[in-house]
């Protein structure tokens, strides 16, 4: 991706640069590395400091926590446009990270420095409002998050994890465990339950939507 197309889509993405002046912007540029990685490459880790702030072009980075006996609770996606409220977080409060971001496909972004980053907050307010109004969404995903883990049983969770994915999912079981947060001994059988009922067809890394009503039903009882 050659400086024009990162101008172009970088202020179609993120609309606080393009109010940013052209010769700022550009200098900004000249201080900004863009970067381009392979699907399965860590982001930044637990316990990690936090160096830059990243502005997805193109790809995903999937960010969860990781718990003592290696289980993993899927937090949030990162898609471009959007931004990861960890990494401000980390960058505002100069905290190390306390999750992990790992990419799902070939990722390209620019990635602000820190002390561009805070000069961004301080001095542009189209940019402070956004990273900001990040925060208040970022919260109100998290409490959703929160509120299914604790009040919601897993089936529940998984039949309303898979009437997001439309009518065919190629995906795995530990996939599927992971954004759950659980295991994929105890999704698999949940799974087998489903194709019983004839709710879905299984198969190899792909699962087949039969039935979106009756996984409604499961997903939002009565």
């Amino acid at each position: 991706m050659d400086r024009a197309q990162v101008k172009e889509r970088l202020t179609a993405l993120y609309p606080p640069f393009a109010s940013l002046p052209p010769g700022r912007l550009d200098a900004l540029l000249d201080e900004t590395p863009v970067v381009t990685v392979p699907a399965g490459t860590v982001m930044f880790d637990e316990k990690n400091p936090c160096m830059a702030f990243p502005l997805l072009l193109e790809g995903t980075v999937r960010v969860s926590k990781t718990a003592p006996n290696g289980r993993e609770l899927q937090l949030y996606r990162v898609v471009p446009g959007d931004a990861c409220v960890m990494t401000s977080s980390c960058l505002l409060g100069h905290a190390p990270y306390a999750a992990r971001g790992v990419t799902e496909s070939d990722t390209t972004l620019v990635t602000l420095p820190a002390p561009i980053f805070n000069r961004l907050v301080t001095e542009h307010e189209p940019f402070r409002a956004y990273v900001f109004g990040l925060f208040a969404e970022r919260i109100s995903d998290l409490m959703q998050l929160v509120e299914a883990v604790a009040f919601h049983r897993l089936d529940q969770r998984l039949a309303a994890l898979l009437l997001g994915k439309g009518k065919i999912i190629r995906t795995t079981h530990q996939q599927l465990a992971d954004e759950l947060g659980s295991v994929r001994e105890i999704v698999s059988r949940l799974l087998r339950s489903f194709a019983d009922q004839g709710l879905v067809a299984l198969s190899r890394e792909q699962i087949e939507i039969l039935d979106p009503g009756g996984l409604r039903a499961i997903a939002h009882p009565a």
